[in-house]
């Protein structure tokens, strides 16, 4: 289901709850979500449709990839850029990492551990900041 964009940001600044499998319906309503924002949106976290969980989602190439409970264990580049968000107006500065290894549960629940590099580590980094209640 295609949920609404949260813009409240005393709400956007809470940390998220650990995400169980009582919340795959999340998982579907954030594929949903960033497929009606295709253009201009490249990852979301469930934060941004309302729901407090540490779930996001990430637009790698042609395919989105659901995350679990992510949580950034190393970082190494560290570089300036702006940013905008759904949830947000405008564009603010940011400080993201060239480089970065994710912990994470796919949909099933089953752990990875992943490094990222370039701007789908930006973007990963911009989400999981998300789910710990921090906005750019």
């Amino acid at each position: 289901m295609i949920r609404p964009i949260e813009k409240d940001q005393l709400f956007l600044q809470q940390k998220a709850q650990p995400a169980t499998p009582a919340d795959r319906q999340v998982m579907q309503d954030l594929k949903d979500t960033l497929a009606a924002n295709a253009t201009r949106c490249v990852g979301m976290a469930a934060n941004m449709i309302g729901v407090a969980k540490r779930i996001i989602i990430v637009q790698m190439g042609p395919l989105p990839v659901v995350m679990v409970n992510p949580y950034i264990t190393g970082q190494t580049g560290q570089y300036q850029t702006t940013e905008g968000c759904l949830s947000l107006d405008g564009e603010r500065p940011a400080t993201r990492f060239q480089q970065i290894t994710v912990q994470f549960q796919d949909v099933n629940f089953k752990p990875h551990t992943q490094e990222f590099t370039g701007f789908v580590a930006q973007i990963i980094q911009h989400e999981v900041a998300h789910c710990d209640g921090v906005l750019i």
